[in-house]
Parts: structure tokens; sequence; C-alpha cells
């Protein structure tokens, strides 16, 4: 018994490579040649995994710009083979070596800034790192005077073997060969060599490994090296059997399968990583083989955002590093209001009354200006109710820390159910927007009782998982009928007043919002606000005092999800159709919340202003730029938003002025707890 329980412990990594090759068998049986295929890959896709594992390990991060860390160096290899007609060999190893460059100097100039702050910090700016790494590899054919588009890559020698209907060629078999080498390759370097040992010992305690004379940055900067080569692998290994999308996206797909096989391993355990990888592989072929190619890649999202909810949902936590994983979005900075003592410099109140009319007069005006076609008012519509969305995100991260990757799912939820009430149930658009609302709590309910298990990166991958599955399965009209496909009426409100024409939808919009930013203002200058305010910075401190932190976290999962949906259901009939958003789009929509302020209200106006405005008025990468390095600099100079630095500068001014008449701060403490006026 004493063996076979050994046994079984030893092979336990096995057990989701083996659920997902069962499942695969059952519903998508395929031929031999589609399992060969799936081995390929899932070989790329083992090496991004690798690549994020590694990361992982060296500073309990997610890496979200994994993908991207190859995508340069990829692109620059097709360049140099195809445009200039370089050696294949001598442009492969020129590339691995501007891999590593690239990844030693990320680390170096941007994520070595972050060494200090919470982990969930360091894992948003990967996301801005993504994008500004995708503006260069977008830009990098230009700059060589190139009009390359996606293709493949030829491998420099011929090869051919035949599996049923499916033919492989010399890129298959690289794929099958460098694939699993380099893994190999790794597995010896971390455990025989000098350095191996150093990334090991600062991946398990990086405090001690400091006390023990082991340089823990410059292995950082290795490890994000070596991370870059193995992404740069993959990418490459991509471009000669499935081709590389130059001036286009890498798509979500595979990020997603790489999340999986990472959580899915528990973050820690390369083997169930590399086993899932495969697994994945092979799942999604066998998906492919028994689809319509319309529909193979939303189940494949669907099934594998299943995967990581799974994994996620049933991890063990284990130790001093999974307490380390259990950080929330603080010591990131919040907008700081006027000092009490200020409030008495001669005309300052006047002046803040007089900020405040002209905001409300322009808002209010807009559609009236004369200077703004219909087109500019329908997209200032949509900047209002994006602001909604986003004033729902400061209630989950900004009040209560607890980082969403899929909020888009909520506005999904809140945009299909709107429209179905209002053009196949006849009911009027206010009762139907309030019911989305409801929906969309109930739903983001069921998203917050599991994620009373988790926090931080754990609950970041959760719910971008969740949305994936809500937007590429559950909400797609290919699978389910009910959701709304025709254009959509915009019923009279109340029965009565008509708002078909574009200056009448803008006023709705400005309605929602306004009504939004009323609620959610009560609410954090109220018990609910300080409460959860006071959960993110320290939970248990919280606790001793008496608060109720499950149901308070559920509280925010409420508010939150009520507010998304709700400004979903207005999108849906402001735009007259239901369009499900673009897998991922929660993260774009959360890094412009990110610049503007999360937690304020001002700050969602100004977050989806610019977000808006970058989307709208900016073409192409340039707004990947503008998201991408807008993150970056918030996090790095400015970690309250745009806000928090006007306040800042405003405070540094009043702190100027106010000597002048003897007046002085008092203590921050006390002006923070008197929270009047917080969003002015």
């Amino acid at each position: 018994m004493f063996h076979l329980s050994a046994a079984l412990r030893r092979f336990s990594w096995m057990a989701w490579p083996a659920a997902l090759l069962v499942t695969q068998q059952l519903l998508f049986p395929a031929p031999a040649g589609s399992f060969v295929s799936g081995l390929v890959l899932g070989s790329i896709t083992s090496l991004v995994a690798v690549a994020m594992y590694l990361v992982y390990r060296a500073n309990n991060v997610l890496n979200f710009a994994a993908g991207e860390l190859g995508l340069l160096p990829a692109v620059f290899a097709m360049l140099l083979i195809l445009e200039s007609g370089w050696n294949w060999y001598l442009s492969f190893f020129l590339a691995l070596l501007c891999a590593a460059i690239i990844g030693v100097a990320t680390e170096f100039l941007i994520v070595r800034r972050f060494f200090q702050s919470p982990r969930l910090v360091l894992t948003v700016a990967t996301l801005g790192i993504g994008e500004l790494l995708a503006v260069f590899a977008l830009y990098l054919p230009a700059w060589w005077d190139s009009y390359l588009q996606s293709q493949r890559l030829q491998a420099p020698f011929n090869f051919r073997f035949d599996i049923g209907s499916r033919v492989f060629d010399a890129d298959h078999l690289l794929a099958l060969v460098l694939g699993p080498a380099a893994m190999v390759a790794l597995v010896l370097v971390l455990r025989w060599t000098r350095i191996g040992i150093a990334i090991r010992a600062s991946a398990e305690l990086p405090s001690r490994a400091g006390l023990l004379g082991i340089p823990v940055k410059a292995v950082s900067s290795v490890v994000w090296g070596i991370a870059a080569v193995f992404a740069f692998l993959a990418l490459f290994l991509r471009s000669g059997v499935y081709g590389l999308p130059i001036g286009g996206s890498l798509g979500l797909l595979l990020l997603l399968r790489a999340l999986a096989a990472l959580t899915l391993g528990r973050l820690d355990h390369l083997p169930t990583v590399i086993g899932v990888s495969f697994a994945l592989g092979v799942l999604q072929e066998g998906i492919v083989w028994n689809s319509q190619a319309n529909e193979a890649e939303a189940k494949m999202a669907a099934l594998t955002g299943l995967a990581i909810v799974l994994g996620l949902v049933f991890r063990r936590t284990r130790g001093f590093r999974s307490a380390l994983d259990m950080t929330s979005w603080q010591a990131v900075g919040h907008a700081r209001p006027i000092p009490r003592v200020f409030l008495q410099i001669p005309g300052i109140q006047v002046a803040r009354g007089m900020v405040f009319l002209v905001v409300a007069i322009f808002f209010a005006g807009f559609p009236y200006w004369g200077v703004f076609d219909t087109t500019v008012v329908v997209r200032m519509g949509l900047v209002l109710l994006y602001a909604v969305i986003m004033l729902s995100l400061g209630v989950l991260t900004g009040w209560s820390g607890q980082l969403s990757l899929g909020q888009m799912a909520f506005v999904a939820v809140g945009g299909a159910t709107g429209a179905w009430l209002t053009q196949t149930a006849g009911v009027g658009f206010v009762a139907a927007t309030a019911l989305a609302g409801g929906l969309g709590a109930v739903f983001s309910l069921v998203v917050g009782i599991p994620a009373l298990r988790m926090r931080g990166t754990y609950l970041a991958v959760t719910t971008l998982a969740l949305e994936l599955t809500m937007v590429q399965y559950f909400l797609n009209p290919q699978f389910f009928s009910w959701v709304p496909v025709e254009r959509i009426t915009r019923p009279p409100l109340f029965g009565t007043i008509n708002w078909d024409s574009s200056q009448a939808a803008y006023y709705v919009c400005l309605v929602t919002l306004t009504i939004a930013c009323v609620a959610v203002a009560g609410l954090k200058n109220g018990r609910i606000g300080r409460v959860l305010i006071a959960l993110r910075d320290n939970e248990i401190s919280a606790e001793a005092y008496g608060a109720r932190a499950s149901q308070l976290k559920l509280v925010a999962f409420a508010i939150s999800g009520f507010l998304a949906a709700v400004a979903g259901s207005v999108i849906a009939h402001h735009q007259q159709a239901f369009n499900v958003t673009p897998a991922g789009f929660s993260i774009v929509v959360f890094m412009g919340a990110v610049v503007g302020g999360l937690g304020s209200i001002s700050g969602a106006i100004i977050g989806s202003l610019f977000w808006n405005g970058s989307w709208y008025w900016l073409q192409g990468s340039w707004r990947l730029l503008a998201t991408g390095t807008g993150v970056l600099i918030v996090l790095l100079i400015a970690p309250a938003g745009i806000v928090g630095l006007w306040a800042d500068l405003r405070n540094l001014a009043l702190r100027k002025l106010g000597a002048r008449f003897g007046l002085q701060e008092t203590d921050s403490a006390e002006d923070l707890l008197v929270n009047e006026d917080l969003e002015r």
C-alpha cells in the first residue's frame, strides 16, 4: 500500500494531461495525423508556457508579454531571411541573440523599476510591456522598407512524411525536435549549472538568496533573457508551420493555452506545465477535425477557459509562495482630496464650483456646440458608457483590490440580456436595463463565490478565462439562437420619450453616467466604500475590527457586475446592435482605467476619454503605443493615474499658496478620513 501511494503521488502530475486527452478522445475523436499535428502545436505552446513559468518562478508574476517578447526577434529573423536573403542558420542565431538581449533589456529597463512593488502591479505592467513590444514588431517591416505580410518561413532542408491524409514537412519536424530539445537543455541547466542553482534559489526565497551572496537582480535579468529565447523559439517555429502574422496580432489563443498549462501545473510544476501544453495541442486539433472552421476557435477558447477555472478553483494552496500570490491592488496610490485647511483660502471654494460648472456645461451642451458632427456625438456617447464600465472596475479593483481582466463579460451579459428583453420579450428599455443589471450582478456573484478563495494573479486569470468562455461560446449566436443578431430598435423611454436621434441617445448615455456617478460617490463615502478600501489595504486588520471580508467582497462583485451590465445594455441600444467584443478586450479597457485612475469617479471619466480618444483618433499601432506606454508611465511615475497626478500638482500649488496666508497642511491621515468632495 505504501509503494502504491508513493507511486500515485509520483505520477499525479499526469492527471491533468490524461484528463485532457480523454476529453479529446471522447468528445472530439480524430485520426493519428491530427494527433501528431496536435503534438506540433503542443510543442510550440509548451515553449511559451515554459517562458511564463520561468518568469513566474523568478519574479512571482504572470508575464502577459511572453508572446510579444519573442515576436520582435521572430519578425527580425523573417526579414533577414526573406527580404535580405541571409542564410537561414545565421539569421536564426542572430535573432536568438537578439531575443536574449531584448529579454535582458526589458528586465533591466522596465521590470527592475518594479522590484519593490506589489506583484500584482508588475503583472499589470507586463500588459503594457506587451503592447509596447507589439508596436515595435509592427513597425519593424516598415523600417526595413518591406511590405512583407503573414506567410510561412520554409525550413532550409527538405523532408516529408504522411500520416493518413495529413502531410508533414521539415517545419513540423523542427517543431517536434527543437521544442523538446530546448526543454531538456533547460532542465539540465537548472539542475546542474551554477546559474541554474542560483535561479532555483532566487525563485524559492529571494531575500535568503540575497543574504547568501546570490545577485538576485542579475539572476532575474538572465531569467528574462532565457524566457525571451523560449518565446522566440515558439514564434519562429510557428512561422514555419502556421505562418507569423507580421503587421497583425498574435491572437489570444496561444496565450490562453500557455496560461492553462501554467495554471493546471499550479504555476510551479514544470512536468505538468509541459504535459498539459502537449495535451491542449492535441485537444485543439481534435476540435478542428470535428468542427467547422468558424466554430473551432470558439470551442477551444471556451474549453481552455473552463480548464483554467477548474484548475484555479480546485488548486491547493501550499506554503510560503502561495501566501505571496495573495496580493491585491494595494499600495498603488490614490487621488488625494484637497486638504481641509486649504479650503479656507479665499476663492478656492468658488474656483472648485466654477470648474464643476464648466465641466457640467461642456457635457450637457456637447451635441449642440455646433463644432462636432454626428459621428463625434455618437462616439462621445460611447465614451460616457465606457466611463461607467471603468467605474465598475474602480469598485472591484480600486476599492476592494480584486483584479478583474474579464469585465467585458459582464458587459456582454448585460448587452445580450437587455437587447433580448426589449426586442423579443417586449419589456421597456428602463426595466430591461435594470433587469440586465440584476442578471449581471447575479453572474458576478457566481464569479465572486469561488473568487473568495483567490486574489491577485489567480483572480485575474480566472476572470480572463471566464470572459473568453462567455464571449466565445455562451454569447455566440452560432451556438445559441437567443443571442440577438438583428438590428436593435430603441423603444421609447417610459413608453413616450423618443430617443432615436444621436443627440437624444447621447443624453441617455449622460444620464446613465450621472446616475452611476452619484450612486458610486454615495457608496464610497458610506460605510461600504470605506470598509472595502480598508480590506484592500490590510484585510487582517480590517477583520480584527469586525469587517466581514467575504460578504463585502461579494457586495463589491455584485455592484461591479450591475454597473457593467447596465452599461452593456445601454451600449447595445445605443449602437443598435449586440456586438461581442474581441477576446481579451477587457485587458485594454482595464489599462485605460489604470491610466485614468482606478477607484476615482473623475479617473474613470478621464480614463475613458484617454482610451477612447486613442482608439478613435489614433491609427493602427499608435493605439497600442498609447495604451502600452500610458500604463507603464502611470505605474512608474503616477501610480494613482492622471487624476492622481493632477491632484498632487494641485495640492503642491495649494501648499505654496497656503503658505502666503499662514496656512499649513495638517496630518494627511486626518484629511483622508474626511473624504468629502474626493472626486472634484
